[in-house]
């Protein structure tokens, strides 16, 4: 069938027509790019992922990684995509060109993302792993250690990993049991085990650098006493060349559902007693510059769950239009009526519309979270800069939730488009939908998120940051209410976030009383909500701006696209938005029959 990915032309839509991410390059920082370059950039990153990386997709999930003897063996795939994708330059996509990267703005950057996640995130992540803790290194690491570590890690030469989960310490990071002791010459000596690390051994990089969370001696309890380390497999000498194996020993790699290509290890630190690590940032300061780690880690996997659904929503459109089975309802009960195409079936034209609905809604609010990053880089003054990181740190729970929730329901509605071939291994759909789960339950499950949301997030500065997201819904509104196209839809969209303010205000004050567990026991429903709101946002803002471009007189061969965006947004808007409705209604009644009733109604 038909390799299938991304929609490019709505990739083009949300960057030019709904963020105009080229205007950035009128700044300074980006003065080097333009939209030509850009194109240039996106398509040939488009080429890469078809041609090379999409055909390890099934191929890798088929060979599976192989643990011996403490070595992993990656699928024998992987290795050709992974040198291609180092030779490329395409790690570091927004790190500055001084380090090894292409210094995209993070808007242009997500473009490249969609593709590489969406031919094959197992590879793309292992690919981008050293990336993610190089960040780490050029946040918080002295002088040496950048020299030593960053271009290597930029580059894909060496790996990386994210090493804070263990076996009794979960979610519950305080409670870590690996510790640290500073040694005569200021390295440490790192003892403990982690799980659940990904690609913490894999034969495609020489070296794999392992951000590590651990306890010094005699530093507070909890996560207050926690610091973090830069803990490479292979020790690195101070002239940068290799040194000796680093008593970091991976003692087996997990059986899971998906993701058969990436290994999910268990890794053992210092059981010989010769694990040396190197303090990165300041003592007992390691989750807040982990979380500078965690964070970026939640968009991507909001992004993961988005760009899975994006190509299962594509192949399942593709498939209704080659598919011929039944006849077409008016010719029901007309026995010589030839068959159809599924497409011109009522109920699958309401799964294909549900589906883009919510890929297109997703697509630009994952771009729009990137959006705000340039924005803040690029803020002129404090207060501006703090707009739009305190806006983005709002909305990462809800991307991180509701793009990874969404993304394997989309998936889930793409198998029921295929029907039973869907099951099969002879369609890519039950790859993607095995795949995209865990990204509901990595870096802090969905549950933890609507916590933080609750706890943290609607509270930020006393409010005011969530009415700021509300307010820049109204400029949505607004602008929409100007088109008769769209007007109606507007005024709809007005309604459910005024009604998202007035749950918001009702989580507040029951998680300030003394039913603050009632508050809590309804923080996912109220991040689902949230999260249907801010879809519905952007379909309107889409809508808003294909109507303006329909009334100016758009090119004939774009007219049907944005008569597609406006009626996406009304079957979002009047089909969604009322079961929204009613969640806030079940949140607004305080229920909490889930915490009143006894153990034994759970079973046992």
């Amino acid at each position: 069938m038909a390799q299938l990915i991304a929609d490019r032309r709505d990739v083009d839509f949300v960057l030019y027509e709904q963020l105009e991410t080229d205007k950035l390059c009128k700044n300074k920082k980006y003065n080097g790019f333009n939209k030509k370059t850009f194109d240039m950039i996106i398509s040939e990153a488009r080429n890469l992922a078809i041609k090379e990386i999409l055909p390890t997709f099934a191929e890798g999930d088929r060979e599976g990684t192989v643990f011996e003897n403490g070595t992993v063996r990656m699928p024998k795939c992987f290795h050709r995509a992974y040198n291609l994708f180092r030779k490329g330059e395409w790690t570091a996509l927004t790190a500055s060109a001084e380090l090894g990267g292409q210094g995209l703005p993070m808007t242009a950057a997500q473009a490249v993302v969609e593709y590489f996640l969406g031919a094959n995130y197992t590879l793309t992540l292992c690919a981008w792993s050293g990336v993610g803790a190089g960040e780490l290194v050029e946040a918080f690491g002295t002088s040496k250690q950048k020299d030593l570590f960053l271009k290597k890690m930029y580059s894909g030469e060496w790996g990386g990993t994210m090493a804070l989960t263990e076996a009794n310490a979960g979610s519950d990071v305080g409670a870590l049991t690996t510790t640290a002791v500073k040694n005569d010459d200021g390295t440490y000596s790192i003892t403990g085990s982690k799980i659940f690390i990904t690609n913490a051994e894999q034969d495609l990089t020489e070296n794999i650098i392992n951000p590590v969370l651990a306890r010094i001696e005699g530093a507070p309890a909890g996560t207050k006493g926690i610091s973090l380390f830069l803990v490479p497999k292979i020790w690195v000498n101070d002239d940068g060349s290799m040194g000796e194996p680093n008593d970091v020993v991976c003692t087996g790699i997990e059986e899971k559902m998906g993701m058969h290509g990436s290994p999910t290890c268990s890794l053992t630190f210092g059981g010989k007693g010769r694990c040396r690590g190197l303090l990165l940032g300041e003592e007992n300061k390691g989750m807040r510059a982990m979380f500078h780690m965690i964070n970026s880690a939640r968009l991507i996997v909001g992004a993961v769950g988005f760009t899975n659904a994006s190509t299962a929503y594509l192949y399942a459109a593709n498939y209704a239009k080659e598919r011929i089975q039944g006849r077409a309802l008016e010719n029901a009960m007309n026995p010589d009526a030839p068959s159809v195409p599924i497409i011109q079936h009522p109920d699958v034209r309401r799964m294909l519309m549900w589906m883009k609905s919510h890929v297109d809604g997703m697509r630009s609010l994952i771009y729009y979270g990137a959006h705000l990053m340039d924005m803040e880089e690029l803020a002129t003054t404090i207060e501006e800069g703090e707009y739009y990181q305190n806006l983005l740190s709002l909305l990462t729970p809800v991307i991180k939730s509701f793009c990874s929730d969404r993304g394997f329901d989309v998936c889930s509605e793409a198998m029921q488009v295929f029907g039973g071939y869907g099951y099969t291994k002879d369609f890519p759909i039950e790859q993607h939908l095995r795949d995209v789960k865990i990204a509901a339950i990595y870096e802090g499950t969905n549950g933890i998120q609507a916590m933080d949301l609750l706890a943290r997030k609607l509270g930020m500065k006393k409010g005011v940051v969530f009415m700021n997201y509300l307010q820049e819904i109204q400029k949505t509104v607004s602008r929409a209410k100007d088109s008769p196209a769209t007007e109606d839809l507007a005024n709809k969209v007005k309604k459910i976030a005024d009604k998202l303010g007035e749950t918001a205000m009702h989580m507040g004050k029951t998680a300030m009383s003394p039913k603050f567990k009632t508050a809590f026991v309804h923080a996912t429903p109220f991040q689902e909500a949230m999260g249907e709101v801010t879809l519905a946002w952007m379909l309107l803002w889409r809508g808003a701006i294909s109507a303006e471009k329909l009334t100016n007189g758009a090119k004939k061969k774009d007219v049907a696209f944005y008569e597609g965006q406006i009626k996406t947004a009304a079957f979002f808007i009047n089909s969604i938005l009322p079961v929204t409705a009613g969640k806030m209604d079940a949140i607004q009644s305080g229920d909490s029959s889930a915490l009143e009733a006894a153990e034994a109604v759970f079973g046992g």
